[in-house]
């Protein structure tokens, strides 16, 4: 079963969740916004998956996806943009571009989702890369981050999901306190038992929120605030629903938004 799988489609179903982005984006774009937003720009877009989930959303929706490997690019085009009617994937353009230097059409939002930018493992870089994004916003427009941490964050282990019909694992094999830097693997397990070891591979930095809201400060944003997750009372998990917060819980694990303005 692992040797007839495919990697990317195995990612969308355990790690992406395109649906539950786009709502927040539009809830809290609505929030702080008076106008509809009409340009969206993915970053590290991979296969584009969220892009086109924005232009399924509304007929006015443009979206640009941007990412470095071709061979992602090349699997969402065959793959998911033709899923797509063709006038949606009209209005998807794919730049196989570095997002610190890129410079398409200037864009109401600009995400980057799944932590990809851990992978920038400098403030150098990761400043780099912020200001890009700023120079790239119109005026009015929003920056949306996702982070993760926690205590268990830089501890090496391995956690196991099940999803349908396979496995997923996530295991940090490394982490380096001295720099903050840690290698981690994509795993799935198939009912056979058979295995896809290393389907993906990190080898970022463990970012912290305070590191994260000053090298955002320092690239020019003017106001950035950390959307914190509730908790359901009955079950005391997290109920979905992100918030500005000043204050975490100090859990083993937590996922946020961050969300920057000009």
């Amino acid at each position: 079963m692992a040797a007839k799988a495919d990697r990317y489609d195995l990612y969308q179903e355990s790690v992406q969740d395109p649906v539950t982005e786009i709502d927040f984006i539009q809830e809290t774009w609505a929030d702080l916004r008076h106008r509809p937003a009409r340009r969206l720009r993915e970053d590290f877009c991979g296969t584009a998956n969220t892009a086109c989930e924005w232009v399924r959303r509304d007929a006015t929706h443009v979206a640009i996806g941007v990412d470095l490997d071709d061979e992602v690019l090349g699997w969402g085009g065959a793959q998911i943009l033709a899923r797509l009617a063709p006038e949606q994937a009209e209005r998807i353009q794919l730049l196989t571009e570095d997002v610190r230097r890129t410079c398409p059409a200037i864009a109401d939002i600009v995400i980057a989702m799944n932590f990809s930018y851990y992978l920038f493992r400098t403030r150098d870089d990761l400043r780099a890369y912020f200001g890009n994004v700023l120079a790239g916003l119109a005026p009015d427009g929003i920056f949306f981050l996702d982070a993760y941490g926690g205590y268990e964050a830089p501890m090496e282990l391995e956690e196991t999901r099940e999803c349908e019909g396979f496995i997923y694992i996530w295991e940090q094999a490394s982490f380096n306190p001295i720099d903050s830097c840690m290698t981690c693997h994509i795993h799935f397990e198939f009912p056979d038992k058979s295995r896809m070891d290393r389907a993906f591979t990190y080898y970022w930095r463990l970012w912290t929120l305070p590191e994260i809201q000053e090298v955002l400060a320092e690239a020019g944003f003017s106001h950035v605030e950390v959307y914190w997750e509730g908790t359901d009372q009955a079950t005391n998990e997290g109920n979905g629903i992100y918030t500005p917060s000043q204050t975490g819980d100090a859990d083993p694990g937590w996922v946020c938004y961050v969300v920057a303005q000009p």
